[in-house]
């Protein structure tokens, strides 16, 4: 069986692979056969690696720009190279030794100057962009509720959550609510499920209307209404820190002014962002999106590998590298991965 024809690579093939793959991050050139020929050190004559670089082309995992007649991996190749073909090569010791002592320093417990300092760390490192979201509580936890009508059949609903957040959501309803109901309705709350999970008691709410609602009288039912609209969809306040954004534009892969102002514009209004880092909340360790993998076409051209970081034995927020699907990926996954557990070790050592 020929290697164009079989299913996956041959071992030879992949070796090219890892070659033209390394040869091309660290120049940025499309690579040709000679070139090949004298960095995969396989004694191979260009003819012999011209004909495995077809084989790969036909794989998908390589392609030839037409202005060239070198070869450049495609994001199917990168994948390939990461899952199956990547050494990865560990931060120095004096690398890891001094992100500790940024991370360790004296940051009086604010989780928001730890993601800071991570991020900063971050693209310091890979001098690519770096993200981490701040830590999110598991829990939130409903303390007290308020409600206060407003015109337009509407209400303002008061949330006490956790310690001491409050949150203000503003209520349409069907009809006009007196100040005795609405009293009704956050008593019910106040006194049945203060210090209890918000999401717990919504649920709750929410199977109590379902199954006793018969026995109900019409009062009852509509503050348990509210109560329940109240609680819906609780929003938790989800957002990340960057740093290094600017320095995405020394690579020509992203140097097209538009999808600069496109990616820029992602960072600032952080959704998309957000949503794909949110991917990786309960992912088991590093997670690689590469290319049209994330989902978002403004991130086609690159990459992002995140990790998942802990705070008292629970994840709590990601942390990540942003940057073009050409990078040293060997080195970057381990920063991102050392970086989380360091995060995770500031967060449980500070108060």
């Amino acid at each position: 069986m020929s290697e164009r024809s079989a299913s996956t690579p041959t071992e030879r093939s992949a070796q090219i692979l890892r070659a033209l793959v390394a040869q091309y991050i660290r120049d940025g050139q499309p690579v040709g056969s000679r070139t090949l020929a004298r960095a995969s050190g396989m004694n191979l004559s260009p003819a012999t690696i011209r004909n495995v670089m077809a084989d790969l082309e036909d794989y998908g995992f390589v392609a030839a720009p037409h202005t060239s007649a070198g070869r450049v991996p495609t994001a199917k190749g990168y994948r390939f190279f990461v899952d199956t073909l990547v050494k990865l090569q560990p931060m120095a010791a004096v690398e890891v030794s001094h992100l500790q002592q940024q991370l360790s320093g004296d940051l009086a417990g604010d989780a928001k100057t730890v993601a800071e300092v991570a991020s900063a760390a971050l693209s310091a490192l890979t001098r690519m962009a770096g993200v981490v979201t701040l830590p999110r509580p598991k829990h939130v936890t409903l303390r007290q509720v308020e409600f206060l009508p407003l015109s337009n059949q509407r209400i303002l609903a008061i949330l006490v959550i956790n310690d001491h957040e409050v949150q203000n959501r503003v209520l349409s309803t069907d009809r006009t609510y007196t100040d005795s109901e609405l009293r009704r309705a956050a008593n019910y709350l106040n006194e049945n499920f203060a210090g209890q999970d918000i999401r717990e008691v919504r649920l709750r709410i929410v199977e109590e209307l379902r199954t006793t609602r018969e026995s109900m009288n019409r009062l009852m039912i509509d503050a348990i209404s509210v109560a329940e609209r109240a609680l819906d969809v609780a929003p938790e306040k989800s957002e990340f820190v960057v740093s290094g954004e600017t320095r995405l534009m020394a690579f020509d892969e992203l140097s097209d002014v538009e999808k600069l102002r496109q990616l820029f514009d992602a960072f600032s209004a952080q959704r998309e962002i957000l949503h794909l880092l949110d991917r990786s909340i309960a992912a088991d360790g590093v997670q690689i999106f590469i290319g049209e993998e994330s989902g978002y076409r403004i991130l086609d051209d690159c990459s992002v590998i995140a990790a998942p970081y802990r705070a008292n034995e629970e994840i709590v927020g990601v942390l990540g590298v942003i940057g073009p699907t050409r990078m040293a990926y060997e080195r970057v996954i381990p920063i991102v991965d050392i970086t989380a557990r360091l995060v995770g070790a500031a967060l449980n050592s500070n108060p």
